[in-house]
């Protein structure tokens, strides 16, 4: 795989991020946004959006009217060339949300193609998630739609370097493997991320008699999928409905029961979840979470906002802007730990990785390791005194988060209100 395993992403919902809510207005935060380390910008969809059933004034971006044409709103077809231009002007890739699993009620392809969409016993069309009432599904029992969908993804290939793909398992994995092989054949090294789905969705899915692929499926044509199979535990530990240790244990399974070079997308916060300051209110606890996100395996996801500890959730379905003046910029704080990142967590498939919870300090040490280095981190998330083991010998060690000596003492070293972090050659 040529896709390197310790990218950045960063989620733009246009509508939000800037007063103007256009492609323009993106721009000038781009250098920004560089700063912080990031490597892919990821656009939530750039399509017009139906007004059948929208919810809200403004619409759900992801009730799609045309896979082939550009939300007014935001701009136009050149505007969007502009800002892909500005992006890769500024050393990132850019990546845009693809919504192949459904439309608007009175989309294009409604119009034109009534035949590819799921209808239900009453004859009706419509979808099999009973809350999306915006959007009806397609059904890709229809071969020519399989056809119009890739041809719609090699011509958007042409400006970007990505899809990240919305509720790609409900569709099935011949589809995307196909798409993958003729997205190749527009530009290589292209970046296939899967917006892969919780267990208790695929499992009622599945029992509807609709498609629902597991992440190990979706494997075989994405490059990097959501880590929705344990972010359930993450918020159940935060929320207080389940221990560090059952949220941990999942995150170590991960290493046995996907393929060696599987790629999770981390992250704290989206546009479907709840802001990570909301969830971590205290900031001390919210920086180690960002350190643990960072210092994890795979890649980072940020979502616009994030950097600002922004806590209050932008609706989907109305002009509600980023407050960029929300809380502290933990801009540098992110950017140091995407620094270690990049330099000291090893990337081969190979290395080691392994992570020890510590239910009663409401703590975790993470190690990966190389032939060549061993990485070391520990996160504190609510602020107790204590000592963890670590896999160091004794003696003292720079910590690379805040530049201070780290003692280690037979094998145990303290907490302390920040995340540690400790690299040692072989």
């Amino acid at each position: 795989m040529s896709i390197q395993p310790n990218q950045v992403i960063y989620s733009i919902f246009v509508r939000n991020f800037s007063s103007e809510g256009t492609f323009q207005g993106v721009i000038p935060q781009l250098p920004r946004i560089k700063a912080l380390g990031v490597d892919i910008i990821w656009l939530l969809p750039i399509h017009p959006l139906g007004e059948e059933n929208r919810k809200g004034q403004a619409g759900s971006p992801y009730a799609n009217k045309d896979y082939r044409a550009i939300n007014p709103e935001y701009g136009t077809l050149e505007d969007f060339k502009v800002l892909c231009q500005a992006i890769h002007d500024n050393g990132m890739k850019v990546m845009i949300d693809v919504v192949y699993n459904h439309t608007s009620p009175d989309s294009v392809l409604v119009q034109e193609h009534p035949e590819w969409f799921f209808y239900r016993l009453d004859g009706k069309r419509g979808n099999q998630v009973g809350d999306w009432t915006d959007i009806v599904d397609l059904d890709y029992k229809n071969r020519a739609l399989w056809d119009y969908q890739i041809e719609s993804l090699t011509y958007w290939a042409q400006f970007v370097d990505g899809f990240r793909c919305d509720v790609a398992p409900l569709v099935p994995i011949e589809f995307w493997k196909e798409a993958r092989q003729a997205v190749a054949a527009v530009k290589q090294d292209f970046i296939w991320l899967s917006e892969s789905v919780e267990f208790s969705f695929i499992k009622l899915l599945r029992q509807a008699g609709a498609v629902a692929h597991s992440d190990c499926e979706m494997y075989q044509a994405f490059d990097v999928l959501y880590d929705y199979d344990v972010h359930y535990l993450f918020h159940g530990y935060v929320r207080g409905k389940n221990s560090l240790s059952e949220y941990i244990n999942r995150l170590n399974l991960q290493e046995v029961i996907y393929p060696k070079n599987y790629i999770k997308a981390r992250h704290l916060e989206n546009h479907d979840n709840p802001r990570a300051k909301h969830l971590i209110p205290d900031e001390q606890n919210l920086l180690q979470w960002t350190a643990f996100q960072y210092f994890e395996k795979g890649f980072v996801l940020l979502y616009n906002g994030q950097e600002v500890q922004e806590s209050t959730e932008q609706t989907l379905f109305d002009v509600d802007p980023v407050n960029w003046q929300a809380g502290r910029d933990i801009s540098t704080e992110i950017r140091r730990f995407h620094d270690i990142k990049k330099q000291y967590i090893p990337v081969d498939s190979s290395a080691r990785y392994e992570l020890t919870p510590y239910d009663e300090l409401d703590a975790v040490v993470l190690e990966h390791e190389s032939n060549e280095t061993l990485f070391v981190a520990v996160c504190s998330f609510k602020g107790k005194a204590g000592q963890v083991r670590v896999p160091l010998s004794d003696g003292k060690y720079t910590d690379l988060v805040s530049g201070e000596f780290v003692e280690v003492v037979d094998g145990l070293v303290a907490l302390r209100d920040h995340a540690l972090a400790i690299s040692v050659a072989k």
